[in-house]
């Protein structure tokens, strides 16, 4: 399933992408789902935590509406970030 259909603007993941491209932005990133678990990725408050220190990390403001696309996105894809299938549906879906 799409980002798209969750109501989440191809812009603002376009924007992401980018800065995603600056090597020191990755490792703070990288450093911040270290050790996720599948059972913290269905968990509202965690994920919707994650999201708000991403967008902080990342200079990103996203309004309230957004934010709550993008948790309903990350637990409904219901992702095990030990699962390499999994990552790789993901990096297909955005890339």
């Amino acid at each position: 399933m799409s980002y798209h259909q969750y109501g989440i603007s191809p812009q603002l993941v376009e924007r992401i992408k980018l800065k995603m491209k600056n090597p020191a932005m990755k490792e703070r990133m990288k450093q911040l789902v270290e050790g996720l678990t599948k059972a913290d990725l269905q968990d509202r408050p965690k994920v919707r935590r994650l999201v708000r220190t991403a967008a902080s990390l990342l200079g990103e403001r996203i309004t309230g509406g957004q934010e709550e696309q993008i948790v309903q996105f990350v637990i409904d894809q219901k992702i095990d970030p030990r699962n390499t299938f999994h990552l790789i549906k993901l990096w297909g879906m955005f890339r």
